[in-house]
């Protein structure tokens, strides 16, 4: 027996009396190979079983189909497609701007927001706009984006290093995974509290 391609999307199958083919090969339920069967009778064994002949590989020559349950089949096959789509997680490139006179208030709430970021998987882009002679003192825009670097640390890594593109610099921070923020909760030396005897 060739090999055979299988259609991988539901909405390709074609089942019971849909299936134009005058004979096909047969897989039953059970797995077991019954052959090229002439349609009509192989829709039978199906009935005869309460299931249905569902045509799982209509580019073979004959076409293969295979006696199953086609409800249930289709129920497990969209529910799993559903369980990979919330395994994939997308990816989003977020922007935070940030300027070299930054207050105190809005850089925390600068941080928030690159925290959420974070927290939900995506990638933050740091920038600090200099204007005018600000770009005589990039010195301050860089103490400015360290310092936001180094407060997004616990839940987020440094992927690029801040860098001058032009009237801008940039940095760039990607979330840590499961196991390296837990990781990093860990506490490195736990203090051990010693009493000692007063002499």
């Amino acid at each position: 027996m060739g090999v055979f391609h299988i259609a991988t999307n539901t909405k390709e199958l074609s089942i019971n009396e849909q299936i134009r083919a005058k004979e096909v090969r047969v897989i039953d339920a059970d797995g077991t190979q019954l052959g090229i069967l002439a349609t009509k009778k192989a829709l039978d064994m199906a009935y005869d079983k309460g299931l249905d002949l569902v045509e799982i590989a209509p580019t073979s020559v004959p076409p293969v189909c295979r006696i199953m349950d086609y409800g249930k089949y289709r129920f497990d096959k969209e529910k799993k497609e559903k369980e990979q789509k919330k395994k994939q997680q997308t990816v989003e490139l977020k922007e935070v701007q940030l300027s070299c006179r930054i207050d105190t208030h809005d850089f925390e709430t600068k941080l928030n927001h690159a925290l959420k970021f974070l927290t939900q998987g995506h990638k933050v882009k740091v920038s600090v706009k200099f204007k005018g002679r600000e770009m005589a003192h990039t010195e301050i825009g860089l103490e400015v984006i360290k310092k936001f670097g180094e407060a997004c640390t616990e839940i987020g890594v440094i992927e690029k290093q801040p860098a001058l593109d032009g009237r801008q610099m940039l940095m760039f921070i990607a979330p840590k995974s499961a196991s390296a923020s837990k990781k990093q909760k860990e506490p490195k030396e736990p203090k051990a509290q010693k009493t000692e005897d007063a002499e």
